[in-house]
């Protein structure tokens, strides 16, 4: 981890600093004393919470621009984990909490999130499995191609989270997981390039099965 003294204009003088992670480690650790909030410059962080059987969810994954660590109490209640390498803009919280600027910021930043997480409530609620596959998909495609992406041909896209953490986001079980990737290419609908997480996607027959008209 690397740390450089930053000036961040809207946030408020002096009250940020930038951090590097590097991938697939852990950022903050749920329990922990909530002395910062953080917010993504670049690269993906997973969102995630423990619960009592072991068990984990994946609420969210943030990219550029996301926020977390925002408490209503002086513990953080999830675990945040670098998917990649990271930059991140860490606020003490105290100071950043007498900005009035950095608070207007941080409020129009999670109202976009709360959007983010009632469109992923409806995914674990209401979709099928290779639906939820299928939607999030589209999500990678829609971060790698910002604005709207072809509607026709062929699409590349990394796929960063292993099988289990994609099951742990949507509810799903591993094998679940791995028996919608298989339908999905046994239908020409993706297609895997090499070991490296590199996946070929039509994105034509892709849509119809996201369970979104």
């Amino acid at each position: 981890m690397s740390q450089s003294l930053e000036t961040t204009g809207a946030e408020g003088p002096g009250i940020g600093r930038s951090v590097d992670f590097p991938p697939r480690v852990t950022i903050i650790d749920e329990g922990e004393p909530a002395r910062a909030i953080y917010r993504v410059v670049s690269g993906e962080v997973m969102i995630s919470k423990l619960l009592p059987d072991g068990r984990r969810q994946i609420f969210e994954v943030l990219r550029p621009g996301g926020i977390f660590g925002v408490t209503p109490n002086g513990h953080h209640d999830s675990v945040a984990e670098s998917l990649t390498d990271v930059r991140l803009t860490v606020f003490e919280k105290g100071l950043a909490e007498r900005s009035s600027a950095f608070n207007s910021l941080v409020g129009d930043l999670l109202k976009v999130q709360i959007c983010a997480l009632h469109e992923h409530a409806v995914l674990l609620g209401r979709k099928s499995a290779v639906e939820r596959v299928a939607s999030y998909i589209l999500d990678l495609i829609e971060a790698r191609y910002p604005g709207e992406p072809p509607s026709e041909g062929e699409l590349t896209v990394r796929v960063l989270m292993t099988r289990s953490e994609i099951a742990d986001y949507l509810g799903l079980t591993l094998e679940t997981v791995s028996r919608a990737f298989s339908q999905l290419k046994r239908d020409a609908v993706i297609a895997y390039e090499r070991h490296d997480g590199l996946m070929r996607v039509v994105l034509r027959r892709l849509r119809p099965l996201t369970g979104t008209y």
